[in-house]
């Protein structure tokens, strides 16, 4: 068996920036819309009227201040709420493809690698963009990589399941190297219309170079142990999919996208997640304590200082557990990874950390690493 590290993570940042200002605002426009258009049944009482947003309500329950997009002006626009993304013809690259590239080609450059020195792709998100031929040997390909792509998906939790995929393939000899990407395009499954959730998610691409320690640069991490689980809920649901079309389905009901009871699912997830952290740590003889820094999954602030809370038994501070989602908001299965990337530069070596996602399933997913 070969010891395994994480020698570099690749980030692309889309172009374009929603705030919280310009996300109510728009949405406040279409709440007026909406209600003028139906305010007979409003009055007649057989409708509830929409309620409007704020700022001051978003930044509250969640902790975001913005999010970056693939494009804005399909978001912001009150009769339409949702991107405006032109078909590709199939002999140009997919969007996800090539945000995914980016990524990883961000990776193979901060690691001094290139392509001939991964032998496979793990492409893991919440969403794929088409069911087949999968998005993985797409990138694979455009990449220059020879060897073997595969598509998975475990919604938020994707990145760290692939990462236990990725770390079992380069543990037994069977890849040298193996890149992880997370291309996350969530406005396009997003429910922009809800204001219990039109603020949570935005766009994004991570990328991890996963590799043999022997292989990897110096300042890579080992990666001394994954840990998955899962149990099934319906408290996050998305139930579009590929029987909608026989099922004679609204693209644009409500249940074909993002959704989700989040009172039940903080309940639910928090103490989960920090029995599931401790649980990982204790089969390597450590405990919380001994944890420099936790990369958390970045869907609510709320939920992350809990979480802390349980592990540490007191309250965080942002060097234990960074928060990005306050400028990235939620990017599924890539909000862990992009906070790893921004905040493991000031890590010692000897020191440990870990990466944890959880999210939909219920499934969390948890490596502990170790700075060489």
């Amino acid at each position: 068996m070969h010891r395994v590290a994480i020698s570099s993570t690749g980030l692309f940042t889309p172009p374009y920036v929603i705030t919280n200002e310009e996300l109510v605002e728009s949405f406040n426009q279409y709440v007026a819309l909406e209600n003028a258009k139906h305010a007979a049944e409003i009055s007649a009482g057989t409708r509830t009227a929409l309620t409007e947003s704020s700022v001051e309500f978003i930044e509250k329950a969640s902790g975001i201040q913005r999010r970056y997009v693939l494009e804005k002006s399909g978001i912001l626009d009150p009769q339409r709420m949702r991107p405006r993304f032109e078909a590709r013809p199939d002999s140009e690259l997919s969007l996800m493809a090539e945000i995914a590239v980016k990524a990883a080609q961000d990776a193979l450059t901060r690691a001094g690698k290139t392509a001939a020195d991964v032998d496979g792709v793990i492409c893991a998100a919440a969403n794929m963009q088409r069911a087949y031929p999968a998005m993985g040997v797409e990138i694979q390909t455009a990449l220059g990589v020879q060897g073997y792509a595969f598509d998975m998906n475990v919604a938020c939790s994707s990145a760290t399941f692939a990462l236990e995929m990725a770390f079992n393939a380069v543990r037994t000899g069977s890849a040298r190297a193996i890149l992880v990407v997370n291309p996350e395009i969530t406005s396009a499954h997003h429910a922009w219309m809800d204001r219990d959730c039109h603020f949570i998610f935005g766009d994004v691409c991570t990328a991890i170079l996963v590799e043999r320690l022997d292989l990897a640069p110096a300042g890579a991490f080992e990666i001394l142990g994954t840990r998955l689980l899962s149990t099934f809920s319906n408290n996050i649901r998305n139930n579009a999919g590929f029987m909608s079309r026989a099922e004679d389905r609204n693209p644009e009901d409500r249940d074909q996208l993002f959704r989700q009871e989040g009172r039940k699912v903080f309940k639910e997830v928090c103490p989960m997640a920090a029995e599931h952290m401790e649980k990982h740590l204790a089969t390597l003889d450590l405990s919380p304590q001994n944890v420099r820094r936790y990369w958390l999954h970045q869907a609510n602030q709320s939920m992350n200082q809990l979480i802390s809370r349980k592990l540490l038994g007191r309250d965080a501070t942002l060097d234990d557990a960074p928060v990005i989602l306050n400028e990235f908001a939620n990017t599924a299965s890539a909000g862990s990874i992009i906070a790893f990337h921004r905040h493991h530069s000031d890590i010692q070596p000897g020191e440990v950390g870990v990466i944890c996602s959880f999210g939909a399933g219920y499934s969390i997913g948890s490596a502990i690493v170790r700075k060489l």
